[in-house]
């Protein structure tokens, strides 16, 4: 028999091949979500501007072009913004990991509750690594949402 709508036979073999991604992302993934209640207007500014992110995330933060200094305890550490979507997201690589690591702030928002979320990715090199990850991320949240004025 022939399919009418391809007009081909129906006992041919299957031809349809998925698109593979250019590179298979690290393992260990991590993807945490957490409702924030807050403007998205302020939340932006939280997980992008110095000012914000030194609030809750780091101790002191500097940007220099695309390159954002962290200080924690005194220590400093880079990341370069991959990507930044205005009032959206973030996402950054720190520079001493491997280029396929990066970390984003994405902000969602629910268009049925309107519920306002914070989605963080983050890539962990372990799997015992990125229980830890997890419970730094709650952590560091948490005091967002503190900053913020946000109920947990």
């Amino acid at each position: 028999s022939i399919d009418s709508k391809k007009n081909i036979p129906s006992n041919a073999p299957d031809k349809t091949v998925a698109a593979k991604p250019s590179r298979p992302e690290p393992k260990n993934k991590l993807v945490l979500e957490y409702i924030i209640y807050a403007s998205p207007k302020l939340l932006y500014e939280f997980i992008t501007e110095p000012s914000g992110l030194s609030e809750w995330f780091a101790d002191d933060v500097n940007i220099i072009g695309n390159m954002y200094t962290f200080v924690w305890d005194g220590a400093k550490q880079q990341a370069e913004a991959l990507n930044i979507t205005e009032g959206k997201s973030i996402r950054l690589r720190w520079t001493d990991r491997p280029a396929d690591y990066f970390f984003e702030f994405r902000i969602d928002k629910n268009e049925l509750t309107h519920e306002l979320s914070l989605v963080i990715t983050d890539f962990a090199e372990t799997p015992e690594e990125k229980n830890s990850l997890e419970v730094l991320w709650q952590g560091q949240v948490q005091r967002l949402m503190k900053v913020i004025g946000s109920k947990a």
